[in-house]
């Protein structure tokens, strides 16, 4: 299995200013259509956009991947990258992604094929790196070849790391 995904690049990212809209969820109580759903219809009102990508991130607790289970809560947003924080619509929030190392891979597929690639990276690809996962947010970025429920769609899939 390891050898059908991609080594991932390794990335210093620079810091990134987001806006966008977050919710509490778990994997069991997934909330990430309607929080989509909702972004979508007023991310135009965004004036201020550095990309025309989408960002799907998720902030999770400190011991999310220790004790690992469906029913643990984290954080998500449906956000986009702005070039500062002088306009954030009604109702919208706001989040510094602090600069740092990250593994970056390309994920080809629908979401819900998403979960073997997924475990592929924490299970398989981590433990044998050089690299420990990092207590910062993972996210995705869903650019021009995004496509929801598409099985060409794809997207870069960040990862949080820092040296063993």
């Amino acid at each position: 299995m390891a050898n059908t995904y991609t080594t991932p690049k390794i990335v210093t990212l620079e810091e990134k200013i987001l806006v966008g809209f977050s919710t509490e969820m778990s994997l069991m109580d997934n909330k990430t259509q309607e929080l989509w759903k909702g972004f979508r219809q007023r991310s135009k009102e965004i004036a201020n956009r550095s990309s025309d990508d989408f960002i799907s991130l998720q902030e999770y607790p400190v011991d999310y991947f220790k004790a690992f289970s469906p029913a643990n809560r984290f954080v998500k947003w449906a956000c986009v990258e702005v070039e500062d924080l002088e306009f954030i619509p009604e109702k919208m929030n706001s989040l510094i992604l602090e600069n740092g190392l990250f593994a970056v891979f390309n994920y080809k597929g629908t979401a819900k094929d998403a979960q073997a690639f997924f475990q592929y990276i924490y299970s398989e690809w981590i433990p044998n790196s050089d690299y420990i996962l990092d207590d910062r947010p993972h996210f995705e970025v869903l650019g021009a070849k995004y496509k929801n429920n598409d099985s060409n769609s794809e997207e870069e899939v960040w990862i949080p790391i820092k040296e063993k």
